[in-house]
């Protein structure tokens, strides 16, 4: 039947019969239209004309009366044929089927055409439901319309739309709105006109099969309706405020308006409050977590993208992963995360086989739209991502615990790295411009002349130790006065340090070493030293501190120099890898200085035969000279900068003297655990580590590094013999700020830990 036709032949019959013209006054057209309606289709097509002349915009007046009456035959032959329009109330089907128009859009003839492309879609259909969800899939590729901002305005008619190929939410919703009331299909606009998080706007349709349901226009959502990406944002409207409420169109007056955003204050469209609807029983985020409502664009302001965000937990799992929409998705059509406000995060976003990363936090309002920007996001892996979220909050929680391979490992510690120095030169900038250190209760001073020069983290840095002891301070004041015009390197930060204490071990009490850690670490932070460059010396009482703190503190210094001390119970065990001088006089007979020289000389020449490649040294004693030698050590100088410290030596001798340490190269023991006397020896071999001790220790750990072998590949750990592990140890970003707190030191960060738990050695039976 082409219904088209044959209401035109009749409109002209009926006019013609009932002495009308076809120029009839507009004031005329809808009373000509309901006599039609009423002589054409009896009953029920006057109550349908009546109906639509009753509650007609004001704009409508003038409307074609040709418009008129071809829609309500359409309307009409729909209820008659599709099967689900039989059971429709008359009162739904008067206000939601209809009408020739939902909102204010240009009015046209659309039906015809809608009804003949719908109807075939929807032929294998059986309910409402089904055919709304078959409109919804395939309609808007059949008129070739989908959502793109582009569009010349938002309440667009269908032919609008069609001509341009693009709508927004408003144009889409009247399409599909359309195409259901061409089938029969009770349908409506809702939408709101601003999302309680100031979003902004949206509307999309809601239809009727026994029941109101809604669905976004183009969003076809195949686990059926109720489901549109909006839902979320519904859930938190206010019905008490207009603005903010959920409103659903209507034909006939309601005692309320429809916003219409684009003329807002319009009132010629009347709504019906369905708020109630999308709250009630909606599922609100914990009060405590606000939400992020993501879009992904090519360039700022660009193309949208669809991309997969993870957002990212601190382990390197993903706690929660959306997808972003592009093309003709309603621009409000965003997926949202629930985050807590404040508090760094990381997405990882993927798109056509590109991983990139994202920091940054939810600001304290508990909505926000992110609008990520593809060719600005960062190509740094997930875990250098989390580690500088991590950073950014202030250390907040653990380290992320995640697996890094060796290029990440590297990008980490270059961050921790750079953190730890931005800490340092913020915490210690008054004490370094007063040329002090302090560690724990002692202060020490240090005077200092600069030589030469080299690039920022290539200075060298040399210590020198005055002499004196047991004496008024103002002598070792002179002592110190003198230290610092004794030797003149060619290049670097020459430090002569005043002692604490005017005491006779000026140099070797507990609180030297931790002041010399932080002398360096400063150094190191503010001045641009290289760990590996660092040079110990020292004269007389500072010649005793070089022989006790050069063996203990190895692993800090490039190389150390002796002058005219004497040793008292220090050993040179741990001097493996340090290059140690040693300067006396010949004649230089008090405490035996001279004697004790030679005899130390003859220890480093058998440790040296017996290690390999251990222990280098040398021992200049200088004849007929007492304890001033005239500035012939002044050739350790040269001698020193020749070397640079072994960071990561493969082999460690460990000797703990009476002031114990938790550290030493790339070996660790618990606080406090280390006891005089102790001593380890570790050696790298391929992936093997081979460790022997002399008393039981408790517990190991091992520091590891790619310096040092493969951390990609299994290792294997013996320690007095016994196999103590097999395995691959992981890089953590835990194992690097470990590092770098416990010792700001850049060359030495430990990127991976092995903790090995020890077995007593049984006590021998036979004693």
């Amino acid at each position: 039947m082409n219904v088209h036709r044959l209401t035109l032949v009749t409109l002209v019959a009926f006019i013609v019969s009932s002495g009308s013209t076809a120029t009839a006054t507009t004031a005329d057209v809808w009373s000509t239209f309901v006599e039609w309606a009423a002589a054409e289709h009896g009953e029920r097509g006057r109550v349908s004309a009546e109906f639509l002349a009753a509650h007609r915009p004001a704009g409508d007046a003038e409307i074609p009366l040709e418009l008129l009456t071809e829609n309500l035959a359409y309307a009409l032959t729909a209820r008659d044929e599709f099967p689900w329009a039989a059971a429709i109330p008359d009162e739904i089907f008067l206000n939601d089927v209809r009408p020739y128009a939902p909102l204010d859009e240009m009015r046209e003839s659309w039906r015809p055409d809608f009804y003949e492309k719908a109807r075939a879609l929807v032929a294998d259909c059986t309910t409402a439901t089904e055919a709304v969800q078959t409109l919804n899939r395939e309609f808007f590729n059949l008129v070739h319309v989908h959502y793109n901002t582009g569009r010349k305005r938002p309440n667009q008619s269908p032919s609008e739309s069609i001509a341009q190929g693009r709508a927004t939410c408003t144009g889409l919703s009247i399409i599909l709105v359309d195409a259901c009331r061409a089938v029969g299909v009770p349908a409506r606009v809702a939408g709101t006109a601003l999302w309680t998080n100031k979003r902004g706007n949206h509307t999309w349709v809601e239809i009727w099969d026994g029941e109101w349901a809604f669905t976004g226009a183009d969003e076809y959502n195949k686990k059926g309706l109720n489901r549109g990406w909006f839902k979320g944002s519904a859930s938190k409207a206010k019905a008490g405020e207009w603005i903010h409420a959920i409103w659903a169109s209507s034909w006939k007056p309601t005692g309320d308006v429809f916003p219409l955003v684009w003329n807002i204050e319009s009132r010629d469209v009347p709504g019906v409050n369905v708020t109630h609807r999308y709250v009630a029983g909606a599922e609100a985020p914990a009060s405590a977590l606000g939400v992020w409502y993501l879009r992904v664009h090519d360039v700022a302001n660009g193309e949208r993208l669809v991309a997969e965000v993870d957002l990212i937990a601190s382990d390197g799992l993903v706690s929660q992963s959306v997808t972003t929409r592009a093309g003709r998705a309603d621009l409000n059509d965003m997926p949202d995360m629930r985050v807590a406000p404040g508090i760094q995060r990381v997405l990882r976003v993927r798109h056509e086989g590109v991983e990139r990363t994202w920091v940054g936090a939810l600001a304290n309002a508990s909505e926000a739209t992110l609008d990520l920007v593809w060719n600005e996001l960062s190509d740094e892996p997930v875990a250098v991502a989390l580690t500088r979220a991590w950073l950014a909050s202030g250390r907040a929680g653990a380290a992320p615990n995640v697996d890094l391979d060796a290029a990440a490992a590297a990008s980490v510690a270059e961050s921790l790295t750079s953190a730890r120095a931005d800490e340092i030169r913020r915490d210690r900038v008054a004490e370094h411009e007063a040329q002090t250190v302090s560690a724990g209760d002692t202060t020490m001073k240090y005077k200092r002349r600069v030589f030469g020069d080299a690039p920022f983290g290539e200075r060298s840095l040399w210590i020198s130790m005055h002499g004196g002891g047991g004496a008024p301070a103002e002598v070792n004041d002179q002592q110190w006065n003198n230290q610092i015009g004794l030797y003149e390197p060619a290049e670097g930060f020459y430090v002569a340090p005043r002692a604490p204490t005017d005491t006779w071990n000026l140099w070797h009490r507990g609180h030297i070493d931790a002041l010399f850690d932080r002398l360096i670490e400063n150094h190191v932070a503010f001045d641009g030293v290289d760990p590996n460059r660092v040079y110990l010396m020292g004269y007389s009482a500072g010649g005793d501190g070089v022989y006790q703190l050069a063996p203990r503190m190895a692993d800090r210094f490039a190389a150390a120099s002796m002058m005219a001390g004497h040793p008292n119970d220090a050993s040179p065990l741990g001097l493996r890898n340090l290059p140690f001088a040693i300067f006396m006089g010949g004649d230089d007979a008090s405490y035996n200085r001279n004697k004790v020289a030679a005899n130390w000389g003859k220890q480093l020449d058998e440790l040296a035969a017996s290690d390999p490649g251990g222990y280098p040294h040398r021992v200049d004693i200088f004849e007929g000279l007492g304890h001033w030698m005239d500035r012939r050590d002044a050739v350790a100088v040269p001698w020193m900068a020749e070397h640079t410290r072994a960071a990561w030596p493969r082999r460690v001798v460990w000797h703990q003297s009476a002031r114990t340490h938790d550290r030493f190269a790339w070996l660790a023991v618990p606080p406090q655990s280390g006891r005089k006397g102790q001593t380890i020896t570790a050696q790298v071999d391929g992936q093997s580590i081979v460790v022997t001790t002399e008393k039981d220790l408790g517990q190991l750990t091992l520091r590891l590094c790619d310096d040092l072998l493969n951390l990609d590949e299994p290792i294997r750990v013996t320690i007095d013999g016994a196999t103590v592990f097999e395995g691959v140890v992981k890089r953590r970003v835990a194992a690097i700020d470990a590092s770098l707190t416990g010792r700001f030191d850049p060359h030495t960060v430990a990127t991976a830990e092995l903790t090995v738990e020890l077995v007593p050695q049984e006590a021998d039976s036979t004693k």
